[in-house]
């Protein structure tokens, strides 16, 4: 066959250097894929996750402040205790979620430091005078966040400690989402012969031999999602503990359970407001008895 690359291609090629001009003395497993998962976890915390548990927690509020004058019974140990108003009930939501958003956004902090430039084992042999303080500068003038060198590399290569961080902040916020998703599907349970004192929104209603029944969904798969976040936070503070030596090989599935857990989160942040949270309504008739 007669080949159809320019013979000028041919002639003016240039052969580079691997190490010195294509990954300027840095290396994949060792900086620059580290580098590459904060870069990641960072962006699905702050433009996901945050902003649609905040608009969850927002919304929460609203009902709190909707419903600050409606007396209920408290309880406790699942018993009647003494009386509170609906609004401070859900102002205890509202409370909880705001710390677990700037619990989130504390623990994430430690991935604003990066490892590139420490090349194989953190000394940075074979990279560039200042190519780390650069390579930090371009990423946080790219991404307008703060990044910078990492203050020691053999800590930010040998182990994982700040992606452990960041996920500690992940479940910190899986635990206050379970008991909300709790506290709203058992007041809403009945019609009849349960609680019944909220009335979620009717997404699935009813079936063929139960009209009237109304399923929490929105809050079933919250409380499955944290489940599910719960288990991956305990698989990557296991694979933080694995490093040996000057390097953690375990990155692929923290990065994987920590993406994968910020992201879920996040859909169900958003769904549960949307679904459940916005168009809920109170049963008066259960509330006032």
């Amino acid at each position: 066959m007669t080949s159809t690359v320019p013979k000028t291609w041919l002639v003016t090629r240039t052969i580079v250097s691997g190490a010195s001009q294509v990954t300027a003395g840095m290396l994949l497993a060792a900086d620059t894929f580290p580098t590459a998962m904060h870069i990641t976890a960072v962006k699905a915390v702050h433009e996901s996750l945050l902003p649609s548990v905040r608009a969850l927690q927002q919304a929460i509020e609203a009902k709190s402040e909707q419903w600050r004058n409606v007396v209920k019974i408290g309880r406790t140990h699942l018993e009647d205790a003494v009386p509170l108003t609906v609004g401070q009930e859900w102002s205890g939501y509202a409370s909880q979620l705001q710390q677990a958003v700037d619990r989130v956004a504390t623990s994430a902090e430690g991935l604003f430091e990066v490892a590139a430039g420490g090349t194989a084992v953190g000394t940075g042999l074979n990279a560039p005078p200042g190519s780390a303080e650069q390579v930090a500068a371009e990423i946080a003038s790219a991404t307008g966040c703060p990044y910078t060198t990492a203050k020691n590399k053999f800590a930010a290569q040998g182990g994982l400690d700040a992606m452990v961080g960041a996920s500690a902040g992940l479940r910190a916020l899986a635990v206050p989402l379970m008991k909300i998703a709790n506290d709203i599907r058992w007041p809403g349970f009945g019609p009849c012969c349960g609680l019944g004192e909220l009335i979620l929104p009717a997404n699935e209603p009813g079936s063929s031999i139960m009209p009237g029944k109304v399923n929490p969904t929105q809050c079933e798969a919250m409380v499955m999602v944290c489940i599910q976040v719960l288990s991956e936070d305990t698989a990557i503070a296991f694979a933080g503990s694995q490093g040996n030596f000057e390097l953690n090989a375990m990155r692929p599935v923290v990065i994987n359970n920590f993406l994968h857990a910020a992201t879920i989160l996040a859909d169900a942040c958003t769904k549960l407001r949307q679904y459940c949270i916005e168009g809920i309504q109170l049963n008066r008739d259960q509330t006032d008895h």
